[in-house]
């Protein structure tokens, strides 16, 4: 019997939430909403969907509120893990509601299934050394130093005109995971999968064997290729907020790529093309995918999926 085609979707970018906006739930169920119009042609050409989200405002407003609670009412924090399950029950509760109402009105039926996944990275990953990934408020120096006095967390210094110091965390990348098997029975049995939400709840294995919590970010991008490439899906797409990946982006003699493949970008690289806080990642996440079974990877701006005449299309060797 053939199976469908199935296809992993990373929302990120302006899918959930655009750069000019404060991010009320108006406005990003809205955004859900619009982004999800676009995959429907999917759906309707037989693909089988796994669907993966960013969650970084998000769940930098739960962090604040953290630490609001902690401040006003002496309320304990709760660690990174269990912010980042938080904001996968409420953004995959939004683009679950968000979904039905885009199927409802295309006349499809699917069940949709929200999974909070989590995500086993590796402990003696060098990230651990060396927290680059900012989350959560700005503090002045003196409350950073308490901060890092009282609860052993790590700040750098904000590049901005009002200054600050913003905490930094590990961001490792996924090794393998938890209920990936369920994930692709779920999927080719016709249901719409969301799953590794923010990248995933990052644990990792201890001594005993046993699932500890890692005080730590994932990568979205790559926790979305990672469970392409467990679940032997045929395509990724990374839904965000520019129609192409470019070269010299931004200069005189930026240049849109509508196809790049192994060596391209193997090259590009190397030359620094990529910026390592945006597009870069995106890049790597796209080529491990393909370099480990995957038939295709597409980056697109989150409204222009169904037009396939935008998209950078990633694969391992030009097609004929």
């Amino acid at each position: 019997m053939k199976m469908n085609k199935l296809a992993v979707l990373a929302l990120g970018g302006n899918a959930l939430l655009r750069g000019n906006q404060i991010g009320t739930i108006e406005e990003q169920e809205q955004n859900t909403f619009d982004t999800l119009e676009n995959i429907v042609y999917l759906i309707k050409e037989g693909y089988d969907i796994v669907i993966g989200h960013g969650n970084g405002p998000q769940v930098g407003n739960i962090l604040m509120r953290n630490d609001a609670g902690e401040q006003m009412y002496n309320i304990p924090q709760m660690p990174l893990d269990i912010c980042v399950a938080d904001s996968q029950g409420g953004i995959g509760y939004m683009i679950e509601r968000m979904l039905r109402n885009v199927l409802k009105k295309h006349g499809i039926e699917k069940d949709i299934v929200v999974l909070v996944t989590s995500v086993v990275v590796d402990k003696n990953d060098p990230a651990f050394k060396d927290p680059q990934k900012r989350v959560g408020k700005i503090y002045t120096k003196e409350q950073a130093d308490k901060l890092t006095a009282d609860k052993g967390w790590e700040f750098k210094e904000e590049i901005k005109a009002d200054g600050g110091w913003r905490r930094v965390v590990p961001s490792p990348k996924p090794i393998s995971i938890m209920n990936e098997k369920i994930v692709e029975k779920l999927a080719r049995e016709g249901n719409i999968v969301v799953s590794v939400g923010g990248g995933g709840v990052p644990v990792y294995i201890d001594e005993k064997n046993e699932v500890r919590p890692a005080e730590a970010v994932i990568d979205k991008d790559f926790a979305s290729a990672l469970l392409g490439e467990r679940i032997g899906a045929d395509e990724f797409y990374i839904l965000t907020d520019v129609p192409y990946v470019y070269i010299n982006y931004k200069k005189k003699n930026e240049q849109k790529m509508e196809f790049l493949n192994k060596a391209d970008i193997e090259k590009y690289i190397a030359e620094g093309q990529f910026a390592q806080g945006s597009m870069a990642p995106k890049i790597k996440a796209c080529l491990q995918f393909v370099e480990n079974g995957g038939k295709k990877s597409v980056i697109t701006e989150a409204t222009k999926l169904e037009d396939r005449s935008y998209g950078t299309k990633i694969t391992m060797e030009y097609e004929d």
